[in-house]
């Protein structure tokens, strides 16, 4: 058995074997339990009947919001039967679009992606992210816009990086590593990042480096050129306490880099400017956000002036479009939006369509138009067209579908969480659905690092719901529905808060007659797969399964992998003795106990994850494994050629969601289905 101790307590640590994620060992361990999940679900009746309908409700066209650069339209869109996105482009509005990049032709498999995507400012050139095997890594290209041929730029070892134009369209900012080692590529730590400026037709090497800061290798960097051509405005986050500095750069005479907002004591984001006026959205001395303006010549903060102060609900983003800033709140977990003029005067509330989640609403100072969506829990995203000077709205692209929304509805409920706070939770579910009590529901949940969970629509949520299950969302603290307070309300040493809340969820559902234990299943992914592993290793009691996806689990040793080590922000290091003391608390790898009856369990992760590494995964698996006590399975499904979920193709998705979904009809469905006839 291996063993460390840290801070004088030594830490058991059996399947420290499986952090060598390409040796024969673990490469064996990961066929074999492939193979006996395979199994398990292959003897489940209803799967090809989940599957086929599955891929019928996939079946419905797709597109994103177009972002207008010189008079063109660049959008995405999907058939509903493309495993990848296609990239295209329309000269003119309502002109029919034509092809500029087609991701299902760059990999036999499906699993090449387009990642994002950023037009010059004439819109003559485009340029575009591509990532393999759904990793973080990304390569960057371009072509010509006009003809769709491409450019020889080619920009490799690129991640969390954004890409600016310049407003001569002859090159572009972006960030990148320096080029890892093979056997570092997808497990090693990410630091030391830079910003480079690449002139389209260079090749990569002749790069001019802009910044960075040895000093600071755990700096991460975001470059933005103001709307004027004039500015470059670098993003600094220091991912250690949360916050960003912002810097600046006088393109028009190269002048020097500028320190403008350096004390790292909130989050800044630049929405615009007016000249040397700089325009921030910010939580600095408001918790839910407001808009300031700061001028370039009198940066001290006695000279900032307030243009939107903060209110009671979150102001989630804002833009500058049609010299109108465009203000998106969250209002109890779902999307408000207002337009004012400059001076945060004459709001206008853009009226949605319903409860639900907007993104979009980009554009430029001039531009008479802008683009959105709106998702809810039953409804698929469909896009619209925002006339901001006279306020009207008319649909850009609406879907499809083969069923009927309104067979489905949605409601909000509170509830107290252990400490008396009250949480939002929706639930959704069929409009003719009789709540018995015992219906199979599922819980999902996040709750971490400032991330709101908002109504989107899912196709596997609506399966389940087809199938008579109830679909229910805690907004949990350490999310970002409520500002940075409801935020750091689940952080650190304050992070049990979290699972607390969850918990209250699945003890209200069952208290207030929706569900029972034996139906009731919990599923999280990434931060949300932290959260399933800490609550059914303090409540195994409490739930009939749980599906955590491509989870945290090892919380004494999550930073020292890919970008892991930014992540204290929010959880604390491991290295700090009062933190390692609330980290080896909930640990769901650490807190696993043996002989204990634990839930159904489906474990969820990719051998191609470089943000949440596999071995998280695979060590909480097989501990599982070791300590189940009772009959439930103990399954862990590891894809293959599939990273963290960016860019997953549609048949990995429905393949996936088959599976969870079986997984449920046999483990929780099941259940219900017993006891009913019991009860009768």
């Amino acid at each position: 058995m291996s063993k460390y101790t840290l801070h004088g307590v030594t830490i058991n640590d059996p399947f420290d074997w499986l952090e060598d994620l390409d040796s024969p060992e673990t490469r064996s361990w990961i066929d074999q339990q492939n193979e006996r999940t395979s199994r398990f679900l292959a003897g489940i009746p209803e799967r090809d009947r989940i599957r086929k309908r599955l891929l019928e409700l996939w079946s419905y066209d797709k597109c994103t919001v177009p972002v207008k650069r010189g008079g063109r339209y660049f959008f995405t869109t999907n058939d509903g039967r493309q495993n990848q996105w296609v990239l295209r482009c329309a000269d003119r509005l309502g002109q029919e679009s034509r092809v500029l990049v087609d991701a299902n032709k760059l990999s036999n498999d499906g699993t090449v992606a387009i990642t994002t995507f950023q037009p010059s400012d004439d819109g003559a050139l485009l340029a575009y992210g591509l990532s393999g095997a759904g990793s973080d890594w990304e390569e960057w290209r371009v072509l010509d816009a006009t003809t769709g041929e491409p450019t020889p730029d080619h920009l490799k070892w690129v991640k969390f990086s954004t890409v600016s134009w310049t407003a001569d369209s002859k090159g572009l900012f972006y960030c990148r590593y320096d080029e890892p080692s093979k056997e570092q590529e997808y497990r090693g730590a990410n630091y030391f990042q830079k910003l480079f400026y690449h002139r389209i037709g260079e090749d990569q090497s002749q790069d001019t480096l802009i910044y960075f800061r040895p000093d600071h290798k755990e700096w991460v960097y975001g470059a933005v050129v103001s709307d004027d051509g004039r500015y470059l405005v670098i993003h600094v986050w220091d991912a250690m306490t949360i916050n960003n500095a912002v810097f600046y750069r006088d393109l028009s005479t190269d002048g020097p880099i500028v320190d403008l907002l350096s004390a790292f004591d909130s989050r800044y984001q630049l929405v615009g400017n007016d000249g040397p006026v700089f325009w921030f959205h910010t939580d600095q001395l408001a918790p839910r956000g407001r808009l300031i303006a700061v001028d370039t010549n009198n940066p001290a903060p006695s000279g900032w002036r307030e243009i939107i102060p903060e209110r009671e609900y979150t102001l989630e983003a804002a833009t500058v479009v049609g010299n109108r800033f465009v203000t998106r709140y969250l209002k109890d977990a779902h999307s408000h939006v207002e337009i004012c003029d400059l001076e945060g005067r004459n709001g206008q509330v853009v009226d949605l369509p319903g409860i639900g989640t907007v993104t979009g609403f980009q554009g430029r100072p001039d531009d008479p138009e802008t683009f959105y969506d709106f998702t809810s829990f039953t409804t698929p995203a469909r896009v619209y067209r925002h006339d901001v000077s006279t306020g009207a709205t008319s649909i850009f692209h609406q879907p499809s579908l083969n069923f009927d929304p309104g067979e489905y509805v949605t409601q909000q409920v509170f509830f107290n969480s252990k400490d008396g706070t009250r949480i939002p939770m929706f639930i959704s579910h069929r409009f003719d659905l009789e709540i018995d009590g015992v219906t199979p529901t599922e819980l999902y949940g996040y709750g971490g690092f400032n991330v709101p969970i908002t109504p989107i629509f899912s196709t596997a949520r609506l399966a389940w719901m087809e199938m008579g299950g109830i679909c229910a969302v805690a907004n949990l603290r350490g999310g970002g529905e409520y500002g940075e307070e409801w935020h750091q309300a689940g952080t650190k040493n304050r992070k049990q808060n979290v699972f607390d809340d969850f918990i209250a969820a699945a003890e209200w559902l069952i208290g207030n007659g929706y569900t029972s234990t034996p139906n009731l299943a919990i599923m999280g992914r990434s931060n949300g797969g932290l959260l399933v592993g800490a609550c059914i290793t303090q409540r195994p009691d409490l739930f009939g399964a749980a599906v955590p996806g491509v989870g945290v689990m090892d919380m004494l040793r999550f930073h020292k992998f890919t970008i892991g080590w930014s992540w204290v922000s929010d959880y604390g290091s491991p290295d700090n003795p009062e933190d390692f003391k609330i980290l080896h608390a909930y640990s769901p790898y650490h807190n696993i106990r043996p002989r204990t009856h634990y839930p159904a369990t489906l474990i969820t992760t990719a051998d191609h994850d470089d943000r949440v590494v596999p071995a998280h995964s695979y060590k909480f698996a097989a501990a599982l494994q070791e300590a189940q006590a009772g009959s439930a399975p103990i399954l862990i499904r590891i894809e293959v050629r599939a990273g963290h979920g960016l860019g997953k193709p549609i048949s990995k998705l429905v393949d996936e969601a088959t599976d969870v979904l079986s997984f449920y009809a046999k483990v929780i469905s099941n259940s219900a289905h017993e006891q009913t006839d019991q009860g009768r």
